[in-house]
């Protein structure tokens, strides 16, 4: 087969660094913009984003070139230095060292950004760890909990 023809989704999900409420509603929206940016500079597009003051999820398509962990770590850096030179009483953001990413099927990819842009309403009900810990649950992702939090 001639070319690369290939479906590569993922939500990926990462809190900040401990967990701190430091991501403001005045500029979340600005974040998943640069966030956006960032991603299309590595040939990824964002397709949804949503989240939290304490964590963000990203729904995203990757070329076949990117890994993961490198896709992770360009995102995080990169954002994390965005919001420290654009809002300076932000100094002290950060991003957890981990993340999650789940691949996703084209047939639930409405589901999947439905609950990305319900972010607030989810967590009326449960906190980011408990979302997380069923979203590794689901995924049946073996995990030990005494070494899944920072």
């Amino acid at each position: 087969m001639a070319g690369k023809h290939l479906s590569l989704l993922v939500h990926f999900t990462w809190s900040t660094a401990g967990r701190e409420p430091s991501i403001s509603t005045d500029w979340r929206e600005p974040l998943f913009a640069q966030i956006g940016g960032i991603m299309k500079n590595k040939k990824a597009k964002l397709l949804s984003a949503g989240g939290m003051h304490d964590h963000i999820h990203l729904y995203a398509s990757l070329p076949s070139t990117l890994s993961i962990a490198d896709f992770v770590n360009a995102v995080k850096s990169n954002s994390s230095r965005w919001v420290h030179q654009t809002y300076r009483e932000a100094r002290t953001f950060a991003w957890q060292e981990g993340y999650g990413a789940f691949s996703v099927s084209k047939s639930e990819e409405n589901k999947v950004m439905k609950y990305i842009r319900n972010q607030e309403t989810h967590h009326k009900k449960r906190t980011f760890k408990e979302e997380f810990l069923t979203l590794l649950e689901r995924h049946e992702i073996e995990f030990d909990e005494r070494y899944l939090w920072d």
